[in-house]
């Protein structure tokens, strides 16, 4: 059978087939876990920051393996912070076994990397250690957006996917009420899961510079790579070039640039999006000063 046959087999089963089978096939990969490849990279974010198109874009280079099962339509586990309880062993899991990367790096010369992008990650406070404790030498790439247009769009995904009944100025003005008391809960729980800190930081999560302080505080500044998202919607392919080059991975020709995730919206109200841009000023230029490097939403 072939795997595209396969593919549309799979696709007409009923439910319960489908998920019995990737019961099975989960159960499997948490076996052989031991065999399995912890990432060699991490795209952890900014949500609406060009995260999924650059883990699309990634997954099309022959030296990089998707997530197990063979899918290039997953691209995380959420492991570090909703799934972080089920342990090392299920993170393991979504990953190419050892083998694997032996087979094809005989075969091409060129050792195969693993990796996973979830855009919570830069954001969630304890992911930054618990990634540390695990993968200390992992790769980090950032994705940040001009913080204005990121926190709109945040918003109308959120708007759009029906889990925000307000409107953008009003979501604004409640967001301090909504994420009231939550850090103190994550910080009093390991496993707390704050769907408002997640889900309703439209302001919050554009403020770059503490969010980047506590990755550069573990990690050394060669193993993370920060890249505005303004360059890769620009310039898909030199951007794709460096990131490659990041990673050490060998050159090769991006066949495939589409945007992904995209999602139109009607102007922004002017006087809010005056508010929010003199709110993120000193945020943006202290971000820059302390990396020594410029953004393109800069004026």
């Amino acid at each position: 059978m072939s795997r595209r046959l396969g593919a549309r087999v799979k696709d007409v089963s009923p439910r319960w087939a489908k998920d019995m089978a990737n019961a099975a096939t989960r159960a499997y990969a948490v076996q052989t876990a031991s065999q399995r490849h912890l990432p060699d990279f991490l795209i952890i974010g900014t949500k609406r920051g060009g995260t999924t198109s650059l883990w699309n874009y990634l997954v099309q280079h022959p030296m990089v393996m998707p997530m197990y099962p063979e899918s290039r339509e997953i691209k995380s586990p959420w492991y570090f912070y909703v799934n972080y309880a089920k342990g090392d062993a299920w993170y393991r899991s979504h990953f190419a076994t050892e083998a694997q990367l032996d087979r094809l790096e005989k075969k091409y010369g060129v050792r195969p990397l693993t990796g996973e992008a979830c855009p919570y990650y830069m954001y969630y406070p304890p992911v930054a250690q618990r990634v540390l404790d695990r993968m200390p030498n992992t790769k980090i790439i950032m994705t940040l957006r001009d913080p204005v247009k990121r926190a709109y769009s945040h918003y109308w995904e959120r708007a759009n996917q029906g889990g925000e009944p307000l409107t953008f100025d009003e979501a604004l003005a409640a967001e301090a009420d909504r994420m009231l008391g939550e850090h103190e809960k994550m910080a009093a729980d390991p496993y707390y899961y704050s769907e408002a800190h997640d889900y309703h930081s439209y302001r919050d999560r554009g403020v770059y510079l503490p969010q980047v302080e506590r990755w550069l505080g573990l990690f050394p500044r060669e193993n993370i790579l920060i890249i505005a998202a303004e360059d890769l919607y620009r310039d898909e392919r030199a951007t794709f070039s460096r990131v490659i080059d990041f990673l050490g991975l060998p050159a090769w020709e991006l066949p495939k640039a589409e945007r992904h995730n995209y999602i139109p919206a009607p102007p922004m109200n002017p006087e809010t999006k005056a508010e929010l841009t003199e709110f993120y000023r000193p945020h943006n230029r202290a971000l820059s000063e302390l990396l020594e490097q410029t953004f393109p939403w800069e004026s």
